[in-house]
């Protein structure tokens, strides 16, 4: 079972990247990257796979991925509902010099715990939870303080297990990952505007069609899904911060209302308006 390297960046004017509820829960999606991952999920139950460690969790789970450990979503499989909040940041996400800080201590020493992975449960899985769950209608300050309280508290508990997950390390890998990642900053940087696939074809230096083969290979994805669920996550944010469904549709790079309504509810399940009434009023 070959693990698929996921390429990540960080959200724009924030230091880490927020996901909500991904509908990964059809998809088999075995993956790593080089960031930290902290994953909160809601569901009636479902399977915690990370590395070699494989269980199961009841009503909701939170763990702390270290850098390139294989894990499986959270989600898959899962047929009743299921919310999930997942946070990614890089080692250095605060500076180099973050974790030198004597206030941080503890928390340097839970990053460095994590490397191997860790779950979370009793009060401390519920506490960190709700904290997790507010990030999204945070302003960014207060989404990197409530972020740095909920590692104190998972850095302070003893209701802690230790996963010994074994990371992945590998020349080839970091090379492809290299090449993704600058298929991903050119969508960051331009998901606004019409994307040409010829034109990031030509920028990886491969022909449209051999283009296409290899981002399929790479990510499971077309490159049209792929920017299409980009943009529907930039708009699900966007909808959160209380825009109206036209300025989420043209702010994220659709053309026409029409398709991004069929898209948005073809990826989440339900159109854009159902999602941001359900979401504000909660």
């Amino acid at each position: 079972m070959k693990a698929k390297l996921e390429t990540i960046t960080s959200d724009s004017d924030s230091s880490f990247r927020i996901l909500l509820t991904p509908n990964l829960n059809e998809l088999f999606y075995w993956h790593f990257h080089p960031e930290y991952e902290i994953v909160y999920v809601e569901a009636a139950s479902g399977f915690r796979h990370i590395g070699d460690h494989i269980s199961k969790y009841e009503g909701s789970d939170i763990a702390l991925i270290g850098p390139n450990i294989p894990h499986l979503n959270f989600d898959y499989g899962v047929k009743t509902t299921v919310d999930t909040v997942v946070v990614q940041m890089k080692e250095n996400f605060l500076g180099t010099d973050f974790f030198s800080l004597p206030e941080i201590a503890a928390i340097k020493e839970l990053f460095e715990k994590a490397k191997t992975g860790l779950a979370f449960y009793g009060a401390t899985k519920q506490l960190a939870g709700e904290k997790l769950k507010q990030l999204t209608v945070l302003p960014h300050f207060e989404q990197l303080i409530t972020l740095l309280q909920v590692f104190n508290l998972l850095a302070k508990s003893e209701e802690v297990e230790m996963l010994k997950a074994r990371p992945i390390a590998s020349a080839s890998v970091l090379k492809e990952q290299q090449r993704l990642q600058k298929i991903y900053h050119f969508i960051e940087a331009n998901y606004q505007n019409e994307i040409d696939v010829n034109a990031v074809a030509k920028m990886c230096n491969l022909t449209t069609a051999a283009f296409c083969r290899y981002f399929k290979k790479s990510t499971h994805y077309t490159f049209t899904h792929f920017l299409n669920q980009f943009r529907i996550n930039q708009s699900k944010k966007l909808l959160l911060q209380n825009k109206n469904v036209t300025e989420a549709c043209y702010e994220s790079g659709f053309a026409n209302i029409s398709y991004f309504n069929k898209i948005f509810k073809k990826i989440t399940g339900e159109n854009p308006s159902a999602f941001r009434k359900k979401h504000l009023m909660e």
